[in-house]
C-alpha cells in the first residue's frame, strides 16, 4: 500500500511532539499526508518551540495544544480539543519522556522523588495518554498506538536504573494492551539505543562518538531514524501488534 494513501485523512497525535524524536515523527507523518497534532507543556519557551515545530510541518490543518502527560486533567482537555477540531483520532505516538542521569552504583543519588517523577512521566504518563484516547482510537476502527521505549528496558543499561525500569514497563504495557485493545487498535513500541538529541542532560558529541565506536553500524541513531521506525508501524507493519521494534544499529547485540 502506498504510504501516502494510507495516511491521507488520518489524524495523528504526538505527545512530546516538539522534542527531538517527536518533532521528527511529526514531520514524517505530515510529509506522508497525515494531519498532525503535537503537544507541549505550559510555558512560553515550550509554546515557542511547539509553534516553531508546527510551522515546519508540510501540509495544512495541523495543531499544537498544551498538555502534560503527568496531569490527566490536561489529557482529558486535550481529548476534547481533538474531538472538537478533528472529530477523530487514528494514531497516538507516545514520545513524551524525561530522564536525569544517575550512575547505577549511586543508589543514594536515585532518591524517592526522582524515582516517582520518572515513573510519573515515562510510564504512568504514557499509560494515561493511552487510557484517555483509547475510545477515539477504537472508534477509528484502525487505530494505532506507538510508544517510544528504549533498549535500556532490556539491557538494564541506561541513564539510570529507574529509567531502565520505566522502559521495561512500557514494553510490558505494550504487550498487555495489544491483547485488550485488539482488533480495533494495534499497539507497538519502538526501542532506540543512543539517539543524537539533547534528551539526556550532559551527553554530547564525546559520548555519542564513544557509543558509535561500540555499535556495529558505527554510528548512533538520528531522530529521523527513530521517526522512520515509528512511521513504518503505521504504513508497513500493518499485521504487527504487541511487539517492540529495536532501532539501535545493533548496539544491544
Amino acid at each position: 500500500m502506498n504510504s501516502t494513501l494510507a495516511l491521507q485523512n488520518k489524524v495523528v497525535l504526538i505527545t512530546g511532539g516538539a522534542g527531538g524524536i517527536g518533532a521528527a515523527a511529526a514531520r514524517q507523518f505530515a510529509s506522508e499526508g497525515a494531519t498532525v497534532v503535537i503537544t507541549y507543556r505550559d510555558g512560553a519557551d515550550k509554546a515557542s518551540a511547539a509553534a516553531k515545530a508546527l510551522a515546519s510541518l508540510p501540509g495544512q490543518g495541523h495543531a499544537a495544544f498544551a498538555a502534560d502527560v503527568a496531569q490527566t486533567p490536561t489529557l482529558l482537555k486535550l481529548r476534547e480539543q481533538v474531538e472538537q477540531r478533528f472529530g477523530r483520532l487514528d494514531v497516538l505516538v507516545n514520545a513524551a519522556g524525561f530522564t536525569k542521569p544517575v550512575p547505577h552504583a549511586d543508589l543514594d543519588g536515585l532518591d524517592d522523588d526522582l524515582i516517582d517523577r520518572m515513573f510519573e512521566v515515562n510510564w504512568r504518563g504514557q499509560f494515561a495518554a493511552i487510557r484517555t484516547f483509547a475510545p477515539l482510537l477504537k472508534a477509528s476502527g484502525d487505530g494505532l498506538i506507538v510508544s517510544v521505549s528504549s533498549i535500556a528496558g532490556t539491557t538494564g543499561s541506561g541513564s539510570s536504573i529507574a529509567y531502565c525500569a520505566t522502559k521495561a514497563g512500557i514494553d510490558v504495557m505494550t504487550k498487555s494492551l495489544a491483547r485488550v485493545l485488539a482488533p480495533e487498535v494495534r499497539v507497538l513500541a519502538v526501542a532506540p539505543g543512543v539517539v543524537d538529541t539533547g534528551f539526556v542532560p550532559g551527553r554530547g558529541a564525546d559520548f555519542n562518538a564513544k557509543s558509535a565506536a561500540t555499535t556495529p553500524l558505527k554510528r548512533v541513531a538520528t531522530a529521523d531514524d527513530v521517526a522512520a521506525a515509528i512511521l513504518s508501524c503505521a504504513t508497513q507493519l500493518r499485521f504487527s501488534t504487541g511487539t517492540i521494534l529495536v532501532v539501535d544499529g545493533g548496539r544491544s547485540l
